[in-house]
């Protein structure tokens, strides 16, 4: 796919159980381990969406355990 194609292509964005987040072509089934956020559209609104949401990069186990080690202290 050329990368003209490739920006007029429609993704949408996927999250993991870690909280994490990726965008994946909208005709691409979503891999395993992974599920949809809810948003579609062309890279860029994707990408936008992501900067929007993923506001802390810290995997979820990783902000839980350190929220547990916080909380007894």
């Amino acid at each position: 796919m050329s990368e003209q194609n490739q920006d007029a292509a429609s993704y949408r964005v996927v999250v993991n159980h870690e909280e994490q987040y990726s965008i994946w072509p909208l005709e691409a089934e979503i891999p395993v381990g992974w599920r949809a956020a809810g948003k579609e559209g062309t890279k860029e609104e994707c990408l936008a969406f992501v900067d929007e949401v993923w506001t802390d990069m810290r995997p979820l186990s990783l902000r839980l355990h350190m929220e547990r080690a916080e909380s007894t202290s």
